[in-house]
């Protein structure tokens, strides 16, 4: 994955202290599907995934990181989840606080294939079928399939 150019910046400020970061998910749905891509540097099949830009609306950056990693056209619907993701430390010690926010997408057109190296493989898989994807993924899958009009969170005691 590349990393962007703004990380890159406060990098050369805090080294590898630990950065919040802002990263979206998009679970996107189609006639009982959702789509879900190979990640290239650890094999497992999750939902598109990436980091907000500044200024950005996070629904607009799960729409773009699906553009960019998947090559098709979604429309976000709705919030489905908040939380905060344990510290990730990536292998070069760079520290990484992650609020997730997970959207619901429809799609809208596109054939998905990989378009930037982050994917490997692309596909629509049943949602009834979802074995080969680890617990926390398909836990942002079932808050996003959710029929409700309010997003999930934790924590707020």
């Amino acid at each position: 994955m590349a990393t962007p150019d703004f990380v890159l910046s406060l990098r050369e400020h805090i080294g590898h202290a630990p950065l919040p970061l802002v990263g979206v998910t998009a679970v996107i749905v189609r006639d009982g599907e959702v789509l879900l891509g190979r990640r290239a540097d650890n094999g497992a099949w999750q939902c598109v995934s990436g980091i907000v830009d500044p200024g950005e609306e996070p629904a607009d950056a799960a729409v773009r990181e699906t553009l960019e990693e998947a090559s098709i056209v979604v429309r976000a619907t709705r919030l489905a989840l908040v939380q905060q993701l344990d510290r990730i430390t990536y292998a070069n010690g760079d520290q990484v606080d992650y609020l997730d926010l997970v959207f619901r997408c429809v799609w809208v057109t596109g054939d998905p294939h990989p378009a930037d190296g982050e994917l490997t493989e692309v596909g629509w898989f049943a949602l009834d079928d979802l074995s080969h994807v680890d617990e926390f993924h398909r836990r942002k899958i079932a808050a996003a399939l959710r029929d409700t009009e309010s997003a999930e969170f934790f924590g707020g005691q």
